[in-house]
């Protein structure tokens, strides 16, 4: 009985230290929270703690090249939240050069027309009075004015007849001289650029369709392609986006703004604060976009005036530039009658130019005003302006395509 006994005993005792062994077999060693031995990677614990191994992969240095990546994404980022922000590329006008053989290219095929029936009934066979009944209506057709067409063809006529000749190259020379004496070329074409110790002043007239505050935004670029330093004065109170439109012409050369944030404001303080800007930062050049359209047309006039007076509390004004649309004709020529007697105006500037046979508008309004065409705008593009020159000019009109 008692073996009995202590079998059991014994048997119990094996199965209870079995049973222990087990649970310590299956519970194992516990490490210390959050570490893990050396000789295992953290990627062997995808589900694991933050560990010693993972904090140090995750501020390690970056590469060059996670750097690059880095940066490139923050600023693309950036522009994405604040594209605002982003200053805009600064445009480098064309040069005027260049601008003076794309104007002869452009007239030929405008004006052409123009020289061709000219030159053809000039080479006919016989020159009757009929024939000559034609040219002068092909002049005043061409806006070339009563006054002048007769004078011309007076003195074609006296030409003609002594020459006796009918070769189309001798008669081109003819009308070529006659023309070029009409244009012009002994008229002073240059703008007053530079002033004695303080900045050139132009202040840039017209009525509103014309073209006008872009011919100061073109005009802006052909002075930044000479290397001069400007300032723009959107004096343009009244027309709705003026201010803007003109801002935006100067910022894509570079060129800063003077603009009221108030609208309808004084035109002639705008104008004032823009030739003080201009003086206080000793630019070259200050420009002064004004209204084009008021209530009536004395009420216009006035404004400009005043204009003109309050900024010679400032500065001589310089240059007064007409701007005109060559395509309106006579209402062209009265529109530069009205502007001529408020403001002393210097210099012409005619738009449109290209889309036009009646080139003889140059000729009609340099007769009626007295002061030369100084600019003619070729068409839409942003270099589209250039300075006039009266035998490329004529050329262009006598030019066969």
């Amino acid at each position: 009985m008692d073996f009995d006994v202590l079998t059991l005993f014994i048997v119990l005792a094996v199965i209870l230290a079995g049973t222990v062994g087990f649970l310590l077999l299956q519970g194992g060693r516990k490490l210390p929270e959050g570490t893990y031995p050396e000789t295992r990677d953290a990627d062997d614990h995808p589900e694991g703690p933050t560990g010693t191994a993972v904090a140090e992969a995750d501020t390690a240095p970056l590469t060059s090249e996670e750097e690059a990546a880095v940066e490139a994404a923050e600023s693309v980022e950036a522009v994405e939240e604040a594209p605002e922000t982003t200053a805009p590329a600064v445009e480098t006008p064309e040069p005027v050069a260049g601008r003076l053989a794309r104007l002869r290219a452009r007239l030929v095929k405008s004006n052409n027309v123009f020289g061709k029936s000219l030159l053809a009934l000039l080479s006919s066979d016989s020159i009757d009075e009929d024939v000559w009944d034609e040219i002068e209506e092909t002049l005043l057709m061409a806006d070339l004015g009563t006054e002048p067409t007769m004078e011309l063809v007076e003195r074609l006529r006296e030409r003609v007849t002594v020459e006796g000749s009918r070769d189309p190259e001798r008669v081109r020379s003819l009308l070529r001289e006659e023309l070029t004496a009409l244009v012009d070329p002994s008229l002073d074409r240059s703008l007053t650029l530079d002033a004695s110790g303080r900045p050139a002043v132009m202040m840039v007239v017209g009525v509103n369709g014309v073209g006008k505050t872009t011919t100061v935004g073109k005009l802006a670029r052909v002075l930044v392609a000479e290397d001069k330093d400007v300032i723009l004065g959107a004096a343009d109170t009244f027309r709705a986006a003026a201010a803007e439109q003109l801002t935006t012409w100067g910022a894509r050369v570079g060129v800063p703004t003077v603009k009221s944030d108030v609208e309808g404001a004084d035109p002639a303080s705008v104008a004032y604060e823009a030739v003080s800007a201009g003086i206080e930062h000793e630019v070259d050049v200050v420009m002064v976009d004004t209204a084009g359209r008021l209530q009536n047309k004395a009420n216009l006039m006035d404004e400009l005036g005043k204009v003109k007076r309050v900024i010679e509390k400032l500065s001589d004004v310089d240059e007064v530039l007409l701007v005109l649309d060559a395509t309106t004709g006579q209402n062209g020529l009265n529109q530069a009658k009205v502007f001529s007697e408020v403001v002393d105006v210097s210099g012409i500037v005619l738009t449109k130019l290209d889309g036009t046979a009646r080139g003889g508008i140059v000729v009609a309004i340099q007769r009626q005003l007295g002061v030369p065409v100084k600019l003619v705008g070729l068409g839409e593009g942003p270099d589209d302006l250039a300075p006039f020159d009266a035998e490329s000019f004529v050329d262009a009109l006598l030019e066969e395509r």
